[in-house]
């Protein structure tokens, strides 16, 4: 079981089906907050959804083609992140996060962001970390931001998001970059 702690508040667990409840309902929670910029919200209205997007991921974990985590903040389920995909042959990670809506503003992400690109590199020898945000959603572009990642341009209707098209602005790091800091 991959748990990866980063602070005496804070660690990242690989999701398993035992956390499908608490994910749903913090998906629920949170459902309109999140609705602004995750498409995938009017596919997951029943805990069955969540318990077969948790089976993807655990899937996607044991053929080495990704890594997705809960967060947890004070033993407290509280979002998820991780790598939806990492790409061996040019030894990337794509990181890809998502946060309650009770729980912002407490530099949690960052510290997640912080924490996954500090494994991609250590851990993984990977040699560039991306993250993607729709270009409108300034709190999530602020995590790459502070955290020195390059903002290598944009992608153009990058994303469908309900009932229009988002463009992705894409962040990106390498680890040569990143050990120097």
């Amino acid at each position: 079981m991959f748990v990866h702690k980063i602070d005496e508040d804070l660690s990242l667990k690989l999701m398993d089906i035992r956390d499908g409840e608490k994910v749903f309902e913090l998906t629920n929670n949170s459902r309109e907050y999140l609705r602004e910029w995750l498409p995938w919200l009017n596919t997951t209205t029943k805990l069955e959804e969540t318990i077969e997007f948790i089976k993807i991921t655990l899937k996607g974990f044991a053929e080495n083609k990704s890594l997705n985590t809960v967060i947890l903040f004070k033993g407290t389920i509280v979002g998820v992140a991780g790598y939806n995909s990492i790409n061996w042959s040019n030894k990337t990670a794509y990181i890809g996060y998502w946060l309650g809506e009770e729980y912002q503003g407490n530099g949690i992400m960052t510290k997640v962001a912080k924490a996954l690109t500090d494994y991609a590199f250590t851990e993984l020898n990977l040699n560039k970390v991306e993250i993607r945000a729709a270009v409108g959603n300034k709190k999530s572009r602020s995590i790459p931001e502070r955290l020195n990642f390059v903002n290598e341009g944009s992608i153009r209707q990058a994303e469908w998001l309900y009932d229009h098209y988002v463009d992705h602005a894409v962040y990106g790091v390498l680890a040569e970059e990143w050990i120097k800091k």
